[in-house]
């Protein structure tokens, strides 16, 4: 399991440098640093969230229609192929379905901090620091069981 978590973590930041979605500007680089900001982080929040809570529609929304989880050394390209590959894995990205011990499921979350991006029109460079939490034990104590860093391009996709 541990495996699949640092490995779906490095994923997150793979996708996190490649995919910004932003809504359609009122006209050419009309948004703001602040909007470009918010919008980036909010594509991260969104992710980790949908990922979290094992909401997959949520969670294929977060990728292009051609977009690519990279997990390590394992790829998966466009929204259809990654739900399938997340669906056929449940057990490994859905902690609550792994260990029935304890006195409720477990539960899975992350959080990205420190984040630095340098936007420049429709291109950004991001990094960031991530983490994984877990409370995949008896006693459902929260662990840091994963963490990491990503640093990378970033295109805005309009829409």
């Amino acid at each position: 399991m541990r495996k699949w978590v640092e490995m779906l973590s490095g994923a997150i930041a793979v996708v996190l440098l490649i995919l910004v979605v932003s809504c359609a500007p009122a006209g050419p680089n009309t948004s703001s640093y602040g909007e470009d900001r918010a919008q980036i982080e909010d594509l991260q929040a969104r992710y980790l969230f949908a990922l979290d809570s094992f909401d997959l529609d949520t969670y294929v929304s977060t990728f292009t229609e051609d977009g690519i989880l990279d997990i390590v050394e394992y790829q998966v390209q466009g929204r259809d192929a990654i739900r399938k590959s997340l669906e056929e894995s449940r057990s490994v990205f859905d902690p609550s379905t792994e260990n029935e011990q304890g006195p409720y499921p477990a539960t899975s979350r992350h959080n990205i901090t420190n984040i630095v991006l340098k936007i420049d029109g429709d291109k950004a460079v991001g990094k960031a620091y991530w983490f994984h939490y877990g409370n995949n034990n008896p006693e459902r104590r929260a662990e840091i069981d994963a963490y990491g860093h990503y640093e990378d391009e970033m295109v805005k996709v309009n829409g």
